[in-house]
């Protein structure tokens, strides 16, 4: 399949709903892949923690709608990366959403793993519980945020629950973007998965992100990695090396906790 993945760059005094127009654009401009895959909080902000209930919307808001209807326009399924989602009772999430071809959501995830030690999103924003794995027509896909790359039980779990390949959008910032690339490499030679790894760059409340997108392939060779500018990694990826090398190196099988 072809992924295309938009590392996208913030700039804070662009408008929201201009940010939001230049991404849908970009979307649109990757037709004929199968799969576009957006960053971590890009409308909001990684770190813009005192905007975010100002730029929180719900899940059937315009910001949804707008990328549920590109990738309906692109005939692909579209990742939104994540963006801060209001609850009817006010609480916020880390909400991520995959749509299908057909631009409908196929997929909602809420980040388990929330980053900051108590401060930021812990403080800010309400865990989610629960894993989420898709079918599709191109294999099944499992999906994660961010600092869940840190949690390699997290990612088992996704293996266990049948998944193939590992979305991941991120606002990592670049003082720890070394760890970004190890981690996202080692989830996918321990599970014998596909890991698609999407940051951001630019500036995210005065914290400069890191940039260094990469799609990493089953037996753990990079495929594609983004600099530290914004781009778009296009690649594409044999889905059925993930079934041939767990059949060939069965690793898996030989689990004993």
């Amino acid at each position: 399949m072809r992924v295309a993945a938009i590392q996208l760059d913030f700039d804070a005094a662009e408008l929201y709903e201009d940010r939001v127009g230049r991404t849908v654009g970009l979307v649109h401009a990757q037709r004929g892949c199968d799969l576009v895959v957006l960053p971590e909080l890009w409308p909001n902000g990684g770190f813009a923690y005192r905007s975010w209930a100002d730029t929180a919307e719900p899940l059937d808001g315009p910001l949804v709608k707008a990328l549920g209807n590109a990738a309906r326009d692109i005939g692909g399924h579209v990742h939104l990366g994540s963006f801060v989602e209001r609850h009817s009772d006010g609480s916020l999430t880390n909400t991520a959403v995959l749509f299908g071809p057909d631009g409908g959501q196929a997929a909602v995830y809420r980040k388990i793993h929330l980053f900051g030690f108590g401060e930021g999103e812990p403080k800010l924003m309400t865990a989610g519980r629960d894993l989420s794995v898709v079918d599709t027509a191109l294999g099944r896909w499992g999906l994660a945020t961010c600092y869940d790359l840190r949690f390699p039980e997290m990612f088992r779990a996704l293996v266990d629950a049948g998944a193939e390949l590992a979305i991941v959008p991120a606002a990592w910032p670049a003082a720890r973007v070394e760890h970004w690339s190890l981690l996202a490499r080692a989830r996918a030679v321990e599970n014998q998965m596909v890991v698609i790894a999407v940051n951001t760059v630019g500036e995210h409340a005065g914290k400069r992100m890191g940039g260094r997108s990469v799609v990493v392939d089953a037996m753990g060779t990079v495929l594609a990695e983004a600099g530290e500018d914004a781009e778009v990694l296009t690649v594409d990826v044999d889905v059925d090396l993930v079934s041939r090398w767990r059949e060939e190196f069965p690793v898996l099988g030989d689990r004993r906790l």
